[in-house]
């Protein structure tokens, strides 16, 4: 039987740093310090570990890039991307909840690692409980005198879906909004743009900056709360759990039509049907569940794939992806045309305007989706969703773009007759499900989700009519702050 992990999230909160260094925290710097870099960055490499962020890729290889690209003038800043927004995702909020000086002793590792002199961890402003915990354990850290040589800091940005993607994010630190570069993420420089391009950001690495900026290494919090354990105990230890090709573990957040909503850590290589009934009691009374979405960023998987086992590249076998493992389970009594309309609009909504086809396929595609979640729709409709998924993607500077294309293309692929029915005369109309970011678990072992997100426009203001402006074209206007 499948059992709970707890390697980066304890069973019990820790509460301190003195609780932390009880269970080994500290060792890990301290194995660094010995090592020195070069070699801090080849246990990394040899353990295997590969980002938790969604994309899975492997953080050794990420760290000797950026270490290999320093620059001769200014240093290198490591940043922890703590700005979660995923929907269906809280798992790096129950790690800085439960086992915050784990991450902050990763990004001095990082920082060792890649010659930086500053760590900051950026996080959203409405996460007010995680940034004064933040606050806190850094000033515990430097009183311990951790941090020596290296500045850490937090900063709070907005809560737009974009501030989670790297390039935005980096925006965010320079003081702009959370627009996607064209550039890779460790470079730094708003002006790093060139022509329309098919390749996101991030996919491929950069020459350096010729100016001599610095690049600029980026990690998710899980995947710095993995760094200490590591480097304490050795890539071997590290590989005993997960598989080859996906070594460790995983924080998973299950919600949706289950028994129960909950987070909790397992081994890479665990089935994803057994995940849903390990943390989330399996389907309610009477249901038979029939998906599950990695959040919005990866296509559906239907309940006939739940024995797929959670690795990077089992998922992408079924054509579908491991994300950051914040799964939206979906029953027989869910009504799949509203989610599809319910993620089209997140999707449109959240994204910027810098993709013209982005923002106005994307538009339409949600408006043309919650039709069929009203019964308002015909053949006519249809064939322009099929159409519009096509065009959404292209020329993306960034990933959501192709997020939108994936998963709703899978909802037509796997699930046509759920959109088709909405065309019969007898099929009550239905609201698009609410897609939105997590707030908190409660007590009933449920999530709230921040349901205030319905009310934004599509021009990222929360006015009761939308301008019919992009983010991006208000930002020129001087209506969007920075």
């Amino acid at each position: 039987m499948t059992e709970l992990v707890h390697r980066v999230l304890p069973a019990a909160p820790v509460e301190s740093l003195g609780d932390y260094i009880g269970i080994g925290g500290g060792l890990g710097l301290d194995m660094a310090r010995k090592l020195g870099s070069a070699a801090v960055i080849d246990e990394v490499e040899a353990s295997g570990l590969r980002g938790r962020g969604g994309a899975g890729f492997p953080t050794g290889v990420k760290w000797r890039t950026v270490a290999s690209y320093a620059s001769a003038e200014l240093p290198t800043t490591v940043v922890v991307n703590a700005a979660e927004g995923e929907p269906g995702t809280f798992k790096d909020r129950a790690i800085l909840r439960s086992n915050l000086y784990a991450v902050i002793e990763g990004a001095l590792i990082a920082a060792l690692a890649v010659g930086a002199d500053r760590a900051i961890i950026a996080t959203k402003h409405t996460f007010t409980i995680e940034r004064q915990r933040l606050e806190q354990a850094i000033a515990d850290v430097a009183a311990a005198g951790w941090s020596e040589g290296v500045v850490v800091a937090v900063v709070a940005g907005p809560s737009e879906y974009l501030f989670g993607e790297e390039t935005g994010l980096l925006e965010v630190l320079d003081g702009r909004p959370p627009f996607p570069r064209v550039a890779p993420p460790f470079r730094h420089g708003i002006d790093e743009a060139g022509p329309g391009s098919d390749e996101p950001a991030g996919t491929r690495m950069a020459q350096p900056d010729p100016a001599g900026a610095p690049p600029t290494l980026v990690n998710n919090v899980e995947t710095m709360a993995n760094i200490a354990p590591l480097l304490a105990n050795g890539a071997d230890w590290f590989r005993q759990v997960g598989t080859p090709g996906s070594p460790g573990t995983i924080v998973c957040t299950v919600s949706g039509a289950t028994r129960r909503h909950g987070v909790a850590e397992v081994a890479l290589g665990t089935a994803l049907g057994e995940v849903i009934e390990l943390i989330g009691g399996g389907p309610r009374d009477g249901r038979r569940l029939v998906a599950a979405m990695s959040g919005v960023a990866n296509p559906l998987v239907p309940a006939e794939a739940f024995a797929t086992p959670l690795t990077y590249e089992d998922m992408g076998r079924i054509g579908s992806g491991l994300g950051a493992a914040g799964f939206i389970v979906f029953d027989d009594e869910t009504d799949l045309a509203a989610v599809a309309a319910g993620v089209s609009r997140f999707l449109a909504v959240e994204s910027c305007g810098q993709c013209t086809p982005c923002k106005q396929d994307g538009l339409a595609l949600a408006d043309l989706l919650a039709r069929v979640a009203r019964s308002d729709a015909n053949d006519y409709d249809l064939a322009g969703i099929a159409d519009r998924v096509t065009t959404v993607a292209d020329e993306a500077r960034c990933f959501l773009a192709q997020q939108h294309q994936q998963v709703i293309d899978s909802f037509l692929r796997q699930f046509p007759d759920a959109l088709r029915r909405h065309l019969e005369p007898d099929i009550a109309p239905v609201a698009p499900e609410p897609i939105v970011p997590i707030v908190d678990l409660g007590d009933d072992e449920r999530f709230s989700l921040d349901l205030g997100q319905l009310d934004k426009q599509p021009d990222w203001s929360f006015d009761p009519d939308d301008s019919g402006k992009t983010p991006v074209d208000r930002l020129a206007e001087g209506g969007l702050p920075g």
